[in-house]
């Protein structure tokens, strides 16, 4: 289950990762109660034992109470903390904030890269961040203000590694350049609902600087791997798709959501789903994704069966 993350690493993580958008069960603040808190807790539980070592995190989850809940798990469980290999994200600010007139935006301004990282790590308790991610693309963004935010986070060992994520082939050239290729990651949305990376370059841009590719939404927001396909997502080429998945699951007699993985495990860049269901069973069954690879010959039936339309 162990893969060694690409570039300039010694991160050994697993081969799937546990998303944490969803463990604060709420991105109100004011709604949150300990009923959430011990849901979130159990799919955190549910991941440790299913395995897991690699847990993907962001400022913004639950408005930073995911980042919390992880925290206080792992301060009163200090014996997690060596199985627990923390990433997180910054540079999205919510509207209103810091004033009420204030507009959705995004910030890699050096001051608010180091900011939000001390922040972080005080939320999840850690001494030091394993893997820091640009969040979304600022188009302000001024790649040396970012390097030496970067070092500074570095020498003060806040920031072990750093990546990117959501970010376009061209984007990552950019900031590579400047920053003497320390990128480890490149988190995009990839799955089944959603091929574009396999044929807009940004694969291709992860296997040329040595990234490792993070994959979210790998089950299409959950329709795919659904028993049933749901009257709001069906569409002749959804129905297709849906049926074929099924038939895979039965034959290598696992669950739909394992198909998807598969999918993603199967490329060469060496793809990283994460995994975002609090469901504990799901959440342990994922692993069983990692027990079987698809022949190129059902990759390429589910490929052109998503495509919608066939091969040139």
């Amino acid at each position: 289950m162990k893969t060694q993350l690409l570039g300039q690493s010694d991160l050994e993580v697993t081969s799937l990762a546990y998303g944490c958008m969803r463990i604060s069960g709420t991105w109100n603040p004011a709604e949150f109660t300990p009923a959430h808190e011990e849901a979130g807790r159990k799919a955190l539980h549910a991941a440790y034992e299913a395995g897991y070592t690699f847990f993907d995190h962001a400022d913004i989850y639950g408005r930073t109470l995911c980042e919390s809940i992880h925290g206080r798990l792992l301060a009163e469980s200090p014996e997690l903390k060596a199985k627990t290999i923390i990433a997180t994200k910054c540079g999205i600010h919510f509207p209103g904030s810091p004033n009420p007139d204030s507009p959705h935006r995004y910030d890699f301004s050096k001051q608010h890269i180091i900011d939000s990282a001390e922040k972080s790590r005080d939320r999840l308790q850690v001494d030091t961040i394993d893997l820091y991610q640009l969040h979304r693309p600022d188009i302000l963004m001024n790649p040396t203000e970012i390097s030496k935010a970067f070092q500074i986070l570095s020498d003060r060992k806040i920031v072990k590694y750093f990546g990117v994520s959501n970010f376009r082939p061209s984007m990552v050239d950019l900031l590579n350049a400047n920053l003497e290729d320390l990128l480890l990651v490149n988190q995009i949305e990839i799955s089944l609902s959603h091929l574009q990376p396999f044929e807009d370059g940004q694969l291709d841009s992860c296997m040329i600087h040595d990234l490792t590719p993070l994959a979210w939404s790998p089950v299409g927001g959950g329709w795919i791997a659904a028993d049933l396909l749901e009257p709001e997502n069906y569409t002749e080429s959804n129905a297709k798709l849906h049926a074929l998945i099924g038939d895979l699951s039965k034959k290598h007699e696992t669950s739909r959501q394992n198909i998807c993985f598969a999918f993603l495990l199967k490329h060469p860049s060496r793809i990283i789903p994460i995994i975002g269901t609090t469901n504990p069973e799901r959440i342990k069954d994922s692993v069983h994704s990692l027990t079987f690879e698809l022949d190129r010959e059902d990759w390429y039936r589910l490929y052109v069966t998503a495509r919608g339309e066939p091969l040139p």
